[in-house]
């Protein structure tokens, strides 16, 4: 298997943090999305970033900004689409996603990933942690998607569909579990913030 492309999704409002780019926060001395960058980009061949609006606000980041194509507000799939567009266009067959507000994403996202999909057709993968109450919490903005599907979700988002987790679902998507139950602690609000920098 080549090695997937990384995606960013930064395609967010933000209304818990009083709007604006949420990746572009700082968080010790650092930006919220270099420090996902920083950790995701060894890890893939190649990584873009999933924003809309003007682009022109990330021209300090040096990644691809690539926009939903999908109109109106249609949530992390529309930027899972992007992606893959993207990568089907650099002849890539997968994408790995990262959301643009957690900077201590695991090391190994994309190995584990990998290893959760070995003997699907068409790997589709979301990561998971241990959850006190569910067992598991599935983490939607991160997973391993294949370019062969983009069809097919492009379909299920002009048809509405928002929920990642039901599209992943219909397509026998697995769960890779990473023990670390912090690895995906997002930064949505001033007080996730603050603990963000007492967590580093």
């Amino acid at each position: 298997m080549k090695q997937p492309l990384g995606v960013i999704l930064a395609g967010g409002q933000a209304t818990r943090m009083g709007g604006g780019d949420k990746g572009l926060r700082m968080l010790g001395g650092q930006s919220l999305l270099a420090r996902v960058e920083a950790r995701l980009a060894p890890q893939v061949a190649e990584v873009a970033l999933n924003a809309n609006g003007d682009a022109a606000r990330f021209h300090g980041v040096g990644l691809p900004v690539i926009a939903d194509s999908v109109d109106g507000f249609a949530g992390p799939l529309a930027g899972v689409l992007a992606g893959l567009d993207w990568a089907a266009a650099q002849g890539a067959d997968f994408i790995v996603t990262a959301a643009a507000d957690t900077p201590f994403l695991p090391c190994d996202l994309v190995p584990q990933l990998l290893l959760a999909s070995e003997g699907m057709n068409h790997p589709l993968v979301l990561a998971t942690t241990p959850d006190p109450q569910r067992g598991r919490a599935r983490h939607p903005t991160f997973g391993l998607w294949p370019v062969a599907l983009r069809g097919d979700l492009r379909a299920a988002l002009q048809g509405g569909l928002r929920k990642v987790v039901l599209w992943t679902d219909g397509h026998d998507g697995r769960e890779a579990l990473f023990p670390d139950e912090n690895a995906f602690f997002n930064v949505n609000t001033p007080d996730d913030l603050a603990r963000a920098e007492t967590m580093l």
